[in-house]
């Protein structure tokens, strides 16, 4: 691999690494009244409420920075997409370490806005892998590449977060700003990789026609593409299924459990294993086999039998258990339903597209944090249920939907 791939690569891997770093210590400072984070006298009520703000921002956020940066790189390059991103990322780092120092909800809220607003840099990527590819077997290979990346990044965080946060590992040194200071300098780094090693290929840029209103603009767009809104419907309920069930995991366990940080973190590293054996040795494999409509069929049947049990599931180590088979699913379903996106569209649109994908993913996620929280209040388990509802919808969808000869055609092996 060379190093221009390795650097993007790099920079999904530290995009979603800090969701794995961030979301137990969120459950942590939030929901447990000891760390002294909130005011001790804080309902439980108040505290759901806060978590699904906290997330809910950070999604929606992105949701209005990824058209608007995906768009954008379109026009000014590749290049300069990705390294505005992580110039902000980093930003959004720094602010986090002020807000644990000061013990600042206002500041946190600000800081998971910016890193929301500029996590821009995952479609930029795998725009940026698309424009390597040679063929559709290269294409798909590449963006199982991305998800590999993306499950290091799942489980190098947490294990970084619950490692460097831990005295028992440190002993004083150990702080919970400490795993931000490392992942800075990782930023940096890749700021550094991205500078020196990735030079993108030539392409018509466009030019820069950033409005108010780009980030509807985008889903409008890909509403009056009868081919692309076909498959946006069945990707928003998808992602959903797998949002409601992610996103307030760790809220769960702590929730139903009493899982600490270290145990939430554990969750998230067989998470991110789980998922990063199934794109990078299953998506080809099983790609090359099968035409694409029953391979996502199958991995949503998966997902939604994993967030089922775990409804009814009384035991905290087969909570662990059912883990598994949710993101080997996902791992299978992302990019071979992400391929049939970018096979819909020409080369000159892989960042709009791409962006569309994020869009979709952030505004569900987004929502379902602002919701999820109040829910969770109500009964832990109703995000799930919604999970399990979610997928349901997807299959009816597909089935409706995904009949026409474009779809199809997308889909062929």
């Amino acid at each position: 691999m060379n190093f221009a791939r390795f650097a993007l690569l790099f920079v999904v891997f530290l995009d979603i690494m800090s969701q794995g770093l961030v979301i137990p210590v969120l459950t942590t400072i939030l929901l447990n009244a000891d760390q002294g984070f909130l005011p001790a006298h804080t309902t439980t009520a108040a505290r759901q409420f806060d978590f699904g703000l906290v997330m809910g921002v950070f999604f929606l956020s992105w949701f209005l920075g990824a058209a608007y940066i995906s768009k954008l790189s379109d026009s000014i390059g590749r290049k300069a997409g990705i390294l505005l991103c992580l110039i902000g990322n980093l930003l959004g780092y720094i602010l986090t370490i002020v807000s644990l120092g000061m013990d600042s909800l206002a500041i946190l809220v600000v800081a998971r806005a910016v890193s929301g607003f500029t996590a821009g840099n995952q479609p930029i990527a795998q725009a940026a892998l698309v424009d390597m590819s040679e063929n559709d077997a290269q294409k798909t290979r590449f963006l199982g590449f991305v998800l590999a990346a993306l499950s290091l990044g799942l489980v190098v965080g947490p294990l970084m977060g619950g490692l460097l946060s831990d005295t028992a590992v440190l002993g004083k040194f150990a702080s919970l700003e400490l795993p931000f200071y490392c992942v800075c300098l990782l930023v940096i780094v890749n700021i550094l990789m991205i500078v020196f090693y990735y030079r993108e290929e030539k392409f018509e840029r466009r030019p820069v026609r950033i409005r108010p209103v780009e980030v509807f603009l985008t889903l409008w767009q890909a509403s009056k593409r009868p081919t692309i809104l076909r498959l946006s419907l069945v990707f928003f309920f998808s992602q959903l299924t797998l949002n409601s069930y992610y996103v307030f995991m760790d809220n769960y366990f702590f929730s139903r459990f009493g899982f600490d940080t270290l145990q939430n973190a554990i969750s998230l590293v067989i998470l991110g294993t789980a998922m990063g054996l199934a794109s990078a040795f299953l998506v080809a494999p099983i790609n090359a086999r099968y035409d694409k409509i029953p391979i996502i069929c199958v991995c949503l049947l998966i997902m939604a039998a994993g967030v089922g049990l775990s409804i009814v599931n009384p035991s905290p180590f087969l909570a662990y258990v059912l883990i598994v088979p949710i993101f080997v699913g996902f791992g299978i379903y992302y990019p071979t339903v992400v391929t049939m996106f970018s096979k819909a569209v020409d080369a000159s649109e892989q960042g709009w597209v791409m962006g569309v994908t994020i869009a979709l993913y952030t505004l569900g996620a987004g929502l379902m944090s602002l919701v999820g929280g109040k829910l969770m209040a109500l009964n832990i388990h109703l995000p799930f249920i919604v999970s399990v509802t979610a997928a349901s919808l997807s299959l009816l969808l597909i089935y409706i939907f995904w009949r026409s000869d474009d779809i199809r055609k997308l889909a062929r092996k």
